[in-house]
């Protein structure tokens, strides 16, 4: 397997913890130590000591995906109010919310750093978009 030099996304370093590759890293058998909310306690989701490059030509010992990331905390709302105007005419006002209470939501493949040659490592370094907010008003005739 070879390298092209760009470590920024997980499944591109084949020594990943994260990766999609068939090489995985030396685990120790130490606890990980997972941080439920990585934006406040620090960006670091899990101890990264525990592991370690594993020997060139041989696989690492951990097994693949055997913890997952923070996962996700989200909550959408819709209000609607409908406004009769006449016999066959009416406003429809609605309101949308996205992530409503606004939680962080580390999830997905990109929001913990797995590779283990990054300075990163182990780090919440993406984050899904923050609470959106719409508004529509139909009128029906």
């Amino acid at each position: 397997m070879t390298n092209n030099g760009d470590n920024s996304l997980i499944g591109i370093n084949p020594n990943g913890v994260n990766n999609s590759s068939i090489d995985e890293p030396d685990y120790n058998g130490g606890p990980l130590h997972l941080n439920r909310n990585p934006r406040t306690n620090g960006n670091n989701y899990f101890d990264t000591t525990v592991f370690s490059m594993n020997t060139l030509g041989t696989p690492g010992n951990a097994k693949r995906r055997f913890f997952y990331g923070p996962g996700a905390d989200n909550y959408d709302i819709a209000l609607a109010k409908s406004l009769t105007l006449a016999d066959s005419k009416s406003l429809l006002f609605r309101i949308e919310g996205f992530n409503f209470l606004n939680h962080t939501q580390f999830n997905g493949p990109g929001a913990i750093d797995g590779n283990i040659g990054s300075s990163t490592s182990g780090n919440a370094i993406n984050a899904a978009p923050p609470r959106i907010l719409q508004g529509a008003i139909k009128f029906n005739f």
